[in-house]
């Protein structure tokens, strides 16, 4: 399974909870974490000696970076806890089903090659860093501490003596594409995909908007949610007129990349549209259209892709 696929399959494993290569160093596939010393203090020894990190423990075990994570160098790990991959979605029994290789991507993905405290971290908003898996990290700090692809640092600067840690809420994934094909990755939103290229066919590609335009982002409704909406099936949704689609389609893009953590109370989001959308914070995230009688609720926020983000909503937003 290439990383694209794998990466496509974790995201699904995270979206069903709600909804149902550059490299550190040359590592061999043997190294683990055997021989870690109870008092070791590098990156390596301190999230095997951590409980909750048992998980993160048994990923990097897996990916033999165990050696490298206890060696020389300076790194930064943004490490999930055992309660960031349950509330991803990820378990040990996922990880199983996972290769020496791809785990080691998904982890190379959290590391950073050179020591970065979070009183270094840019501000943003959504500063650009490259991990060492070659694929990019979207970083902001402000008053409310440090986010990477929406996702809050809950506990920063764990001090290591060969770098760094920061545990995170979330575990981290490589995007699977561009928002296009990450939403073809995702058997959800299959009504999503086909109204796409039902409005390509009238006067706006808007399937090549979305999959060439640089930082959007794309609140995208469930299978579920289109059919609520008056679309009962795909089928019906062949049959609507383009240029409609395209209306309701475009009205959900933001032309910016907005993870949740740049999302605030009471907040108006212009739609490439043209009319606003409305963002509430409370226990949930929701988001409103000028026309809906009641909000919509993210269900699945922050999914990554090579040109923006998506948000996964349970209702279709009405101009």
């Amino acid at each position: 399974m290439k990383l694209k696929s794998m990466v496509k399959s974790m995201t699904k494993v995270g979206l069903g909870l709600v909804m149902a290569g550059s490299v550190l160093v040359s590592c061999n596939d043997d190294d683990d974490n055997q021989g870690i010393a109870p008092n070791d203090q590098t990156i390596a020894g301190i999230v095997t000696s951590n409980s909750s990190f048992s998980t993160l423990s048994q990923a990097v075990t897996k990916a033999g970076l165990g050696a490298t994570l206890s060696g020389n160098g300076e790194f930064t790990v943004f490490a999930p806890n055992n309660a960031a991959f349950e509330a991803s979605g990820i378990t040990s029994a996922t990880l199983a089903t996972l290769t020496t290789d791809q785990t080691k991507d998904i982890l190379l993905y959290h590391t950073l090659a050179s020591k970065v405290a979070s009183s270094a971290v840019p501000a943003g908003p959504n500063a650009k860093v490259t991990t060492a898996q070659g694929d990019p990290i979207y970083v902001t700090k402000d008053a409310r501490g440090v986010f990477v692809n929406g996702w809050k640092v809950n506990q920063a600067d764990i001090m290591a003596s060969n770098g760094i840690i920061h545990s995170i809420e979330r575990v981290l994934l490589p995007a699977p594409g561009n928002l296009v094909e990450t939403a073809q990755g995702n058997e959800n939103l299959t009504y999503l995909v086909a109204a796409v290229v039902r409005a390509s066919q009238g006067n706006t590609n808007v399937a090549n908007v979305l999959a060439s335009t640089e930082g959007l982002t794309v609140f995208a409704p469930t299978n579920q949610a289109f059919i609520n909406a008056g679309f009962p099936t795909i089928a019906s949704i062949q049959a609507a007129d383009p240029d409609v689609l395209t209306s309701i389609l475009t009205y959900h893009v933001v032309g910016a990349r907005a993870f949740s953590s740049d999302l605030t109370n009471n907040q108006a989001l212009n739609t490439v549209q043209g009319g606003t959308l409305l963002v509430n914070i409370g226990n949930q995230v929701t988001i409103k259209g000028r026309t809906n009688s009641t909000a919509s609720t993210v269900i699945a926020p922050n999914v990554l892709a090579t040109n923006g983000v998506v948000h996964v909503i349970d209702q279709v937003l009405l101009p």
